[in-house]
């Protein structure tokens, strides 16, 4: 961090490696008072301590497999739905300043919406209507690779004394102009997952597993032929575990797991969440008024197809929140240097903010912090990964129906996507840019945290 935190902030950082990484965790934040559960008859119900427990409804059919909705709850009365289809985190209730409980992350009010909203690319149908938002993937689990890769292809390296692809050059679907973005067509969002619930002395949770094939990220039927050639699609199948956790201290865990099970052929893999986040709840309009703060002194500046470009200082642009500000306060001031080296402002580029943050330090650690000044509530999010993808909702035009029956517009939500570097296959062995190979036989482990809490008088005014 350029400065040391201050306050409970200094705490929780130092805490975070040892304390919050850890499910033994004990009340460091006040969670307001419980409300009303927001509550459906549900077909199952797992009892965990204290009030702790997991329930499950059927929610539909996808891809020919059923869906269920989970609902976890935790003793303090928080609620986080999630869906075995796409892994998606539905909704999350946490309390408020008032003691109400208040859902923070933008969805859909069904299993259809969903799998209408993920697989319009793959089916060639806009949705709702044409011009509309194309593919938000919310609240999804994103994989193989979250993010883009330009060009659609990458040439694998990797050391030939352990993997018997180096110097492949594999081809993807360009879903995303002339890129793949999160996985293709058909990326791990699209799946039904196998569900398993978890429960332990001091979280709830819910475990999914699925095995992908070599050659996924390939869709034959827009991507052509070279789709059923052993270069089309990503190399090597693997085997994704994510766990979700619900813990005493409203933090909702995600442990990422994945073993790539080919025994001669690496493999890339970047995996994330994409949670859209509304602190002062679900539907209730523009988040620019909401503050942030990002634990990273370098961004990384876009070409015309968000592709990072280079590596830019954030001291004096638009991109700099390590004092925390009001997600809007520069989002329009294109006056500002960025560092970048296109012809148009980055601010114009990606209509707002979309960009990779290179975070600050290393292990599992706070890497940033949002907050609502009415509702009280904070976001506190932890990682291990290098990087964050921050996404101010820019996309968003008005056509899609949430959760609470409102529109989502442009501003209504904003992303952080603990993550490697977008598009960092095409370069990989250079030591700025943290590898994403895994190996034959390797395993990738990851967790990152979204923690609730109540704000404090001066929140707003603390910094990394």
């Amino acid at each position: 961090m350029q400065r040391s935190l201050r306050g409970s902030r200094r705490l929780l950082a130092c805490l975070s490696t040892s304390v919050l990484v850890t499910l033994g965790m004990t009340g460091l934040f006040a969670t307001g008072a419980s409300a009303h559960a927001h509550t459906k008859r549900h077909s199952r119900s797992h009892d965990g301590n204290g009030g702790m427990r997991v329930q499950s409804q059927a929610w539909g059919m996808a891809n020919s497999q059923a869906a269920y909705l989970y609902t976890l709850t935790n003793a303090n009365g928080m609620k986080v739905n999630i869906t075995n289809y796409g892994g998606v985190v539905q909704s999350i209730f946490v309390p408020s300043r008032d003691g109400t409980m208040t859902n923070v992350a933008l969805g859909f009010p069904s299993l259809a919406d969903y799998v209408n909203d993920f697989t319009q690319g793959a089916n060639q149908t806009p949705w709702p209507l044409p011009g509309g938002s194309g593919n938000t993937y919310f609240g999804a689990i994103i994989g193989r690779y979250a993010n883009r890769i330009a060009n659609a292809s990458f040439t694998m390296s990797c050391d030939p004394k352990v993997c018997a692809n180096n110097g492949v050059t594999y081809t993807l679907d360009a879903n995303n102009g002339a890129n793949t973005l999160h996985g293709g067509y058909l990326g791990w969002n699209t799946a039904v997952w196998s569900a398993t619930p978890v429960k332990t002395h001091f979280a709830v949770g819910l475990q999914l597993t699925n095995t992908f094939p070599a050659g996924e990220g390939c869709f034959a039927k827009l991507t052509g032929a070279v789709c059923n050639t052993p270069t089309g699609g990503f190399p090597a199948p693997v085997k994704a575990t994510v766990t979700y956790l619900l813990t005493n201290n409203n933090a909702l865990k995600m442990v990422y797991n994945v073993v790539n099970l080919s025994s001669t052929d690496a493999t890339v893999l970047n995996v994330t969440n994409h949670t859209y986040f509304n602190l002062a709840g679900e539907g209730s309009g523009s988040v620019y008024h909401q503050y942030l703060a990002i634990n990273a002194n370098q961004y990384q500046p876009v070409n015309l197809n968000l592709i990072p470009t280079n590596f830019a200082n954030v001291a004096g642009t638009a991109y700099d929140f390590r004092t925390m500000k009001p997600i809007g306060q520069d989002i329009r001031n294109a006056n500002l240097p960025d560092g970048g080296t296109q012809a148009f402002p980055q601010l114009v580029i990606a209509h707002g903010y979309d960009n990779n943050w290179v975070l600050n330090g290393s292990g599992y650690r706070l890497d940033a912090v949002a907050m609502d000044k009415k509702t009280g509530i904070v976001l506190s999010e932890f990682t291990d990964q290098p990087g964050v993808q921050f996404y101010s909702g820019n996309f968003l035009v008005g056509d899609l129906v949430g959760t609470s029956g409102y529109t989502y517009r442009q501003s209504d939500g904003f992303t952080l996507e603990t993550q490697h570097y977008p598009d960092a296959p095409h370069h990989i062995g250079d030591p700025a840019w943290p590898s994403v190979v895994l190996n034959p036989g390797a395993t990738f482990n990851s967790t990152t945290a979204y923690q609730f809490s109540l704000a404090g008088r001066h929140h707003h005014s603390r910094r990394f």
